[in-house]
């Protein structure tokens, strides 16, 4: 879980204007990983050639990022919580950041404590984890590049998850598990019906462990199908988005252009005229 939800990061469309010396990449995790981590991922900017834009949407997942030209370990990682609306930083100067992106169930198990907890902010890893945490940020920063990084994080939560006392599934775990196998095109009160629980425990159960109510929880993963959907179509026409408006559950095209614009920051006509994948 979750085979077929992989979410998306603007930068990865060329949505924004892109400068000498600016880089977004992603890279997969390892098979034994992948139903945990969607991604680790790395920006870089020399910051020579201006500032440049870095935007940044819901995606229903939680990061660990680690700020590699820090020169002290205090601070250096931190978590980002779920974020329920998009943001665009202008970055300046030289910029060298690396991230493991995970979803939600499991960075709930990863992180031991709920995600409620971090709201849309940023925590340091240290607060969460101690020494613990400060030490994982020493290693990251004197890891060789970004493949050591990368293995040192697998490592890491390879042994993390394999000798914790790992719960089974729970509620919000195969709550997100619908979720995601209807791409969001479901009702919090169709979802309560799937897992045999109330709609108002359902909420409660939800704002408790990841601080959103189902219903923000269905629309980012809702957003985030469709915008797979349209990068992928390249199609700008007024008729596929009354396509696609009605076939994941909008009232109409402008309920559609509003909801996409307010997760997004921009109107799908002008997403697509700059989407251009990498």
């Amino acid at each position: 879980m979750p085979a077929l939800f992989r979410p998306i990061q603007s930068p990865t469309l060329r949505s924004e204007r892109q400068l000498p010396g600016y880089s977004y990449r992603e890279y997969a995790p390892s098979g034994h990983l992948s139903a945990h981590v969607a991604c680790y991922w790395t920006v870089d900017f020399d910051g020579r050639a201006g500032s440049q834009p870095h935007r940044i949407i819901p995606d229903g997942c939680v990061d660990i990022i680690v700020d590699r030209r820090a020169t002290a370990c205090r601070g250096a990682a931190f978590v980002a919580g779920l974020m329920t609306s998009y943001q665009v930083l202008d970055l300046e100067g030289e910029q060298s950041s690396f991230g493991i992106r995970m979803f939600s169930h499991s960075a709930r198990t990863i992180l031991r404590t709920p995600i409620s907890e971090f709201g849309d902010g940023h925590v340091c890893l240290e607060d969460i984890w101690g020494t613990e945490g400060a030490y994982m940020a020493e290693r990251l920063l004197l890891a060789d590049g970004v493949g050591g990084m990368i293995a040192l994080a697998e490592s890491r939560l390879i042994d993390m998850l394999g000798r914790l006392d790992v719960p089974s599934p729970g509620l919000i775990h195969h709550g997100l598990q619908y979720m995601y196998d209807a791409g969001g095109i479901l009702t919090p009160s169709g979802l309560a019906d799937k897992l045999s629980f109330s709609e108002r425990h359902l909420r409660r159960s939800f704002e408790r462990e990841l601080g959103i109510a189902p219903k923000a929880m269905l629309g980012i993963i809702r957003f985030q199908s469709l915008l797979g959907e349209l990068a992928a179509s390249g199609q700008s026409t007024g008729a596929s988005h009354s396509e696609l408006a009605a076939r994941y559950g909008f009232y109409d095209q402008s309920h559609f252009i509003a909801t996409f614009k307010r997760y997004y920051g921009m109107t799908p006509k002008q997403a697509l005229i700059a989407f251009h994948p990498l």
